[in-house]
């Protein structure tokens, strides 16, 4: 096993950080690192903000539900699926791109292409040592990001990423077994099977639980999944979008 390999298995989220700022190299370093993931068909439609002000993060950590570890980590960075720079060429080239700008598949592209970016962000700043959590509470008000972080018609901001030196590093949170992710040649059509597989992975996920609060909390993994999803959060996102001039056809 090599050292690539053994940073990506040893991940895990970390949301207690020293108080000690990232350096200006070690911030290029990561963005450097985001560039060089794989972008469809090379438009490399997504862009990264850098959220320096106190103020700023500050409320950024309130939108994202109080989490002020938004706040105090080494630096916040916000990934976007941005094609404001697209349509901003098809000005430069006199071509009519806006059909291809407002539609689903490259509203798609630039979500990948961010997503590729921060996870190869995310690998370059665990490696240095450091400590990671994305911040997908940024989508509770979208709006509210947009006007704080001055984004324009074009760009969504998908989600954050904390980074810093670990405070504290808790115990890995178990995955699903490969057997039940990854299959070959078809999807899985034996459901008594699936349905087996998740109830063995509840056992795992509640006996983490029993063991990592001593007793107090023990729920499964689907009944987690299933309030989750009962909840019916940001269901403001499909009209956000195509405010923004995306996903619109």
């Amino acid at each position: 096993m090599n050292p690539v390999i053994e940073t990506i298995l040893a991940h895990r989220s970390v949301r207690s950080f020293e108080d000690r700022e990232l350096s200006k190299e070690q911030i290029e370093t990561i963005v450097r690192c985001a560039q060089a993931g794989s972008t469809s068909s090379y438009v490399q439609a997504y862009s990264i903000i850098g959220v320096t002000d106190d103020e700023k993060k500050k409320q950024l950590a309130e939108i994202a539900g109080n989490q002020m570890y938004v706040a105090d980590c080494g630096h916040l960075f916000v990934f976007c699926a941005d094609l404001h720079r697209h349509e901003v060429i098809g000005q430069m080239e006199q071509a009519d791109v806006l059909p291809s700008v407002e539609s689903t598949e490259k509203f798609m592209v630039g979500v990948i292409d961010a997503t590729i970016a921060a996870q190869n962000a995310a690998l370059a700043a665990e490696s240095m040592g450091l400590g990671i959590c994305y911040i997908g509470g940024l989508r509770n008000n979208l709006p509210a990001v947009c006007e704080i972080l001055h984004i324009p018609e074009r760009v969504v901001p998908l989600f954050g990423m904390v980074v810093g030196y670990p405070k504290k590093i808790n115990q890995q949170k178990p995955r699903l077994p490969i057997e039940h992710i990854y299959s070959e040649n078809r999807y899985p059509q034996n459901e008594s099977e699936y349905i087996n597989q998740l109830e063995d992975f509840n056992k795992i996920v509640q006996d983490y639980y029993i063991k990592r609060t001593n007793g107090k909390r023990n729920d499964t993994w689907t009944s987690q999944v299933a309030k989750t999803f009962e909840k019916q959060s940001r269901m403001y996102m499909k009209d956000f979008v195509k405010k923004q001039g995306l996903n619109k056809q």
